[in-house]
């Protein structure tokens, strides 16, 4: 155990990956039960390895903890350096849940290539995590680039007609983002001699330095969670992934850039944090009140809920620029929140697909009659989508949005419309697809849930309750990371006068 706990983030991130490539050398089409079992095997010893970042994790300290370190590329000071603190946690515990969820979700829906499907998620989990965990800028930007792989594939082989055209747009649009993050490290490696991002929280850089390389790690990250105006990759990707690609891009992936900007842009350049805060802010207010009313009028299920992830994270980067605890705390449980609701939402347009192969609100009506219990499951997600409370996608909101008002009201005040447009698409939707008369015979011809099926949605619908019932669990792990955090953005890294890096 001992040695479990000590080695904890290595074991979270090889194990997904090792499970895969095993799911990949033994699992074929032929003997499709053991090739999903053995996934699924695998998902869960994956996520039982991350249960002691919640059971041994530290509340009241807010530095790194489960630090491991080891030398990998001596000669350029490369080392394998992994740790975590109370923002990367919870979002691995996230990552390793998610995957379970991925698994079982694709229990009957894929019969092609089921081994190669299974491993690219747990192979991709593995990737993911380590871009939560490394403390190394090289080692993370290899996790980095490495996941796209895995989700380049989801996409083409597994996805929809459109799918080529999809992948490339989604491969492009991060790869170019994610070279001028490189430059960055390659920058700051010259000042420091080293990779390693605890070193660049000390380097002094003047305003200029400064600026250029939070917009070098702004290309990179924005594109991630996607900010306005380089989101439009985001629907198209959603449009043409498989439902478990969907699930896993809204959960996780997004939150990737969030995560970033925590963790390289804001605490390496403080000074231009604080001085193109306007400029964020405005991009997120831009996101949440104007791709909200592109959502509105979306005809495709999944486009709809992607432009609502585009809205909802626009309160992520919202909350992180407004220096606050409660602002900070409200994001990162907003990140959270927003992996739960949108992977179940997916998930409900998954089931309707998976039954019609049509995600066109039109070719809906009276689900409600022939679907009553995934009808409760689907409300109940969208309300927690419009920031219902007592559930989930209440809480983080509304934190930021106090943020947003002791900030400046009139920000507050334009954030707090996403109550009013998110209960707006999101309950229209569900007026025109479950309640009415029947629409058509294929309405008609629905069966409810399955075993399977009610199973991952009453879990789902667990987690978004009782993180709205009780939120303290995520708080918690937040609080004195945050604290840490705004400290450490208060503290000028300007060089004194004629003394440069």
């Amino acid at each position: 155990m001992y040695f479990l706990n000590s080695h904890v983030l290595s074991f979270s991130i090889w194990l997904p990956i090792l499970a895969g490539v095993v799911v990949l050398l033994l699992g074929n089409d032929n003997k499709p039960n053991f090739t999903r079992l053995l996934a699924l095997a695998g998902s869960l010893a994956a996520f039982a390895v991350t249960l002691p970042l919640y059971t041994h994790f530290n509340y009241a300290d807010g530095g790194f903890q489960f630090q491991e370190m080891a030398r990998w590329i001596p000669a350029f000071n490369v080392n394998y350096h992994l740790g975590v603190d109370g923002i990367a946690a919870p979002l691995i515990l996230l990552t390793s849940f998610t995957t379970v969820i991925v698994v079982i979700a694709a229990w009957e829906v894929i019969s092609n290539n089921i081994a190669q499907y299974m491993a690219a998620f747990l192979i991709m989990s593995g990737l993911m995590i380590g871009v939560f965990s490394a403390l190394d800028g090289l080692l993370y930007y290899v996790f980095w680039e490495a996941m796209l792989i895995p989700m380049f594939l989801v996409i083409g082989i597994w996805g929809g007609e459109n799918r080529v055209y999809a992948t490339i747009k989604f491969f492009l649009y991060t790869l170019l983002g994610s070279l001028l993050m490189l430059v960055a490290f390659i920058y700051l490696y010259h000042q420091t001699g080293s990779f390693e991002i605890v070193d660049y929280y000390k380097l002094p850089l003047p305003l200029d330095a400064q600026v250029l390389i939070f917009m070098a790690f702004f290309m990179a990250f924005a594109v991630k969670i996607p900010m306005w105006p380089v989101h439009t990759w985001l629907p198209d990707a959603h449009v043409e992934a498989p439902t478990g690609g969907s699930v896993i891009l809204a959960a996780i992936m997004l939150k990737l850039g969030g995560y970033s900007f925590l963790r390289f842009a804001m605490p390496i350049a403080p000074d231009a944090a604080h001085h193109l805060s306007g400029f964020m802010i405005t991009l997120s207010l831009i996101a949440i009140v104007y791709i909200a009313l592109v959502a509105l009028v979306q005809k495709d299920m999944k486009k709809l809920i992607a432009y609502s992830s585009i809205s909802h994270m626009g309160f992520v980067t919202l909350g992180f620029f407004l220096f606050s605890q409660l602002g900070l705390e409200g994001a990162i449980v907003q990140m959270i929140s927003h992996g739960f609701i949108s992977a179940a939402m997916f998930l409900c347009v998954g089931v309707l697909y998976d039954r019609m192969h049509s995600r066109q609100i039109a070719d809906y009506g009276g689900v409600v009659n022939t679907m009553p219990i995934f009808t409760a499951f689907a409300v109940l997600f969208a309300m927690a989508n419009s920031g219902l409370p007592a559930t989930s996608g209440f809480v983080g909101e509304f934190m930021v949005i106090l943020a947003a008002i002791k900030y400046n009201f009139w920000i507050g005040f334009l954030a707090a419309t996403t109550l009013i447009f998110g209960a707006a698409y999101s309950l229209w939707m569900v007026k025109r697809v479950f309640y009415g008369d029947i629409a058509n015979s294929h309405v008609a011809e629905l069966k409810d849930l399955n075993k399977r099926e009610l199973l991952i949605l009453s879990v789902l619908a667990l987690m978004v309750i009782g993180f709205g019932v009780y939120p303290q669990p995520l708080t918690e792990f937040t609080h004195a990371t945050a604290a840490q955090f705004l400290n450490q953005m208060a503290i000028s890294k300007l060089p004194v006068a004629g003394l440069l890096p």
